[in-house]
């Protein structure tokens, strides 16, 4: 087999680029930070990194951003430390999948959403070269709004294809744009006409047929998700989305609807077999040598939130509703034991997305855990398990939310039971109240419709779980925008980020 001959980074073609250490790349920095439109410039600088993959540039691209505009992670990246790295941003796409294709520009700025981020995408074919100078000059102008720019090295003469870098200044007289590029490796930070980055924008990804163009990044005033959030890894949530929009509104006319108990059996019958996959909840995971089996205070505080989330969705009328329809459903002797599964699944599931994280190493791997005791209180809230990965073994700690059970039990064998963590009837729960108020108008009898309606309002929520459905609310409008529309809808966009917008139309 040839060996490939290794390379030490490219000759940057220029013209039309600029090196930005050369003495004419250091002129145009002077100036435009003299005329106001290098302030971003040394947040991203103060941050930067060079991609660790050759096709994470959009990644390393959105960790750059994220970590400029010191948003926090809310998990662990190394050590105590919590910072955004390429190997945590997988919600929106496998990462190994990533390394094998690269990434398109709609799942970016899904990335940026999830990471708890106002993001403004913007196609080529929507907006003009004006637009664009517009808002270089307002993102560069500011600490707090970053432009992520994709676009296609050809136009710039350079080796490659599609492309994603943060934008770190604009020269106003000269009408030029300082690329940090990510790819280090490849090519340094380097100046280029604005004309000319705006062709290599205009250009079709051949990945989905769709133009290529920039999106404004900020941070987003909301609280981020303390216990749930979407999943939009795999294809569970399209499938969803489609039974929101067309079975569900077909479902709700039915004339046999009479009461809450036969309308909710109605739509737990009719859920996609994957639906339970939609909504996810949010653990933290550290390795198992860091700090033992204790918990700080900060770890014990996140948990204490999550728990209180955790808490409030079950105090709601709502969920004692489904929970009562459940354990008739379940036959409540079979309860125990498939619970066991259930976690026994979601932690290895969630200990190799650990490891993956931890370690950066994309193979395959095995799990197994036990519980351990996490403080002198008797509280078991850390779940200690080990990965074997390539022959090596990693322990892992998974830290989990439970308190005892306040509600009677369907069994009276699980009275005292600890909840170690969500359960299905949790996650249905959510995902109703999640759902769009819109979503119940096609019930025909009005006087369950008021009373549904009533169930599932969060106007009487606990701010906490208030926050938490509008969060996921708002998530789920930009799950459905994107597999419709691919971000192509500006107008949506803006109702999306306001939180205005139906998200099941």
């Amino acid at each position: 087999m040839a060996t490939v001959a290794s390379l030490y980074r490219r000759v940057l073609p220029s013209p039309p680029a600029v090196d930005f250490t050369s003495p004419e790349g250091k002129r145009l920095f002077s100036e435009a930070l003299e005329g106001g439109t290098m302030e971003g410039f040394f947040s991203l600088a103060s941050c930067f990194q060079t991609q660790s993959e050759p096709a994470f540039c959009g990644l390393a691209s959105l960790a750059v951003v994220l970590n400029a505009l010191a948003i926090d992670p809310g998990r662990r990246w190394k050590g105590p430390w919590r910072w955004f790295d390429e190997s945590m941003l997988d919600c929106c796409e496998p990462l190994d999948k990533i390394k094998a294709h690269g990434i398109t520009f709609g799942k970016v700025a899904c990335l940026a959403h999830c990471s708890g981020t106002d993001v403004r995408p913007f196609r080529a074919n929507q907006v003009t070269v004006d637009d664009l100078r517009r808002h270089l000059i307002r993102s560069t102008s500011s600490k707090d709004c970053h432009l992520i720019a994709s676009y296609h090295r050809r136009h710039l003469k350079q080796t490659g294809t599609g492309h994603f870098s943060p934008i770190g200044g604009y020269h106003a007289e000269q009408d030029m744009v300082l690329i940090l590029d990510v790819a280090c490796f490849k090519y340094p930070p380097h100046w280029v006409p604005l004309a000319l980055l705006w062709e290599a924008m205009n250009t079709i990804d051949e990945s989905t047929g769709l133009l290529r163009g920039f999106m404004l990044i900020s941070r987003h005033n909301g609280a981020p998700s303390a216990l749930y959030t979407m999943g939009c890894r795999d294809e569970s949530w399209i499938s969803m989305a489609r039974y929101c929009v067309e079975d569900l509104p077909d479902l709700l006319k039915a004339e046999s609807l009479d009461n809450v108990p036969t309308l909710l059996s109605r739509v737990i019958d009719s859920l996609p077999a994957n639906a339970g996959s939609l909504i996810k909840w949010v653990v933290e995971v550290r390795r198992k040598d860091e700090d033992g089996p204790c918990l700080s205070k900060e770890e014990k505080e996140r948990l204490f939130v999550k728990e209180n989330v955790l808490q409030q969705v079950r105090d709601t009328k709502l969920f004692m509703i489904v929970h009562d329809l459940q354990c008739a459903r379940i036959q409540c002797c079979n309860r125990s034991s498939s619970s066991e599964d259930s976690i026994t699944r979601i932690a290895a599931s969630v200990y190799c997305q650990g490891a993956a994280m931890l370690s950066g190493n994309l193979a395959s791997r095995k799990t197994y855990f036990q519980g351990v005791q996490a403080n002198d209180d008797g509280a078991t809230t850390v779940n200690s398990g080990s990965v074997v990965s390539e022959g090596n073994e990693q322990g892992v700690d998974m830290l989990l939310p439970m308190f005892p059970c306040s509600m009677n039990s369907c069994n009276s064998n699980l009275d005292n039971e600890i909840i170690k963590y969500p359960s299905s009837t949790d996650v249905l729960t959510v995902l109703l109240l999640a759902l769009h108020p819109s979503t119940w108008l096609g019930i025909i009898n009005e006087r369950l419709k008021a009373e549904f309606q009533t169930l599932v309002s969060t106007d009487n929520l606990p701010d906490v779980l208030k926050l938490e459905i509008l969060h996921l609310r708002r998530q789920l409008c930009y799950l459905k925008a994107c597999e419709d529309k691919e971000y192509e809808d500006l107008e949506c966009h803006h109702a999306l980020n306001s939180g205005v917008i139906n998200p099941l139309t």
